[in-house]
């Protein structure tokens, strides 16, 4: 799994945490839902200071984008 894969894994989890759709979260990190959802797909690379908005919206260190999480052994 590359890193745009981890980043959009932990995206989509962190926001449905949340609870936030992506036009709220879009709205509160000054992106467009557009554009937050092609992180979400890993059909973009979002740069540095864009996970610093995202993180800053989600209200969570943005280390949490970036970080792997265990494999569960399901494929």
């Amino acid at each position: 799994m590359d890193l745009k894969e981890v980043v959009a894994i932990n995206l989509r989890r962190l926001r449905h945490e949340k609870g936030l759709t992506q036009e709220v979260l879009a709205d509160k990190a000054g992106l467009s839902a557009r554009y937050i959802g092609a992180i979400e797909r890993a059909d973009v690379s979002a740069r540095i200071t864009v996970l610093g908005q995202i993180a800053d919206a989600l209200e969570v260190d943005a280390t949490e984008l970036v970080r792997a999480l265990p494999s569960t052994g399901r494929k």
